[in-house]
């Protein structure tokens, strides 16, 4: 059980900065690649490249700060799953991060920000958040591989 926290917390944190960081990082400045390549509208792209050190409530930490402290608490869900799942270790983190990560952000810290449900109905916020959640999910399994997290 304390590797599945240690271990979770941990790949969970880094994550956040490797792959749910550098995912936007690279959205926000390759967009115009992007959009060459698949015809991107110019509203998919991401209003800021990321790693955002502005202080958020309630402690007025950095936000990259915070971000990394509930990556890692979902990344002890996700390594918990990975070891007690029977679905394949990347293919639960992409689920986890694209699908449950995205509909909480949605629901339960929308209304706990005062923002709109359902990010207002915007298919681009959505298609957004289910990319970078999705490969936060993906990176914390695939960085918990190398500690076999899952088995006995």
């Amino acid at each position: 059980m304390k590797k599945v926290i240690l271990l979770g917390f941990i790949c969970g944190a880094l994550a956040v900065v490797v792959f749910h960081q550098g995912t936007l990082y690279v959205l926000y400045h390759q967009f115009p690649l992007i959009k060459t390549l698949i015809g991107a509208a110019d509203a998919f792209r991401p209003a800021t490249a990321g790693f955002s050190l502005r202080p958020v409530p309630p402690l007025g930490v950095p936000q990259i700060v915070s971000m990394m402290f509930w990556g890692g608490i979902w990344g002890i869900l996700l390594a918990a799953l990975i070891r007690w799942g029977r679905m394949p270790d990347l293919l639960t983190g992409f689920v986890l991060g694209a699908v449950v990560c995205t509909v909480v952000g949605f629901t339960v810290v929308a209304q706990l920000r005062g923002a709109p449900m359902w990010a207002g109905g915007n298919s681009f916020v959505w298609i957004r958040a289910v990319l970078l959640n999705g490969a936060f999910g993906w990176g914390a399994a695939f960085l918990m591989r190398p500690f076999s997290v899952r088995g006995g």
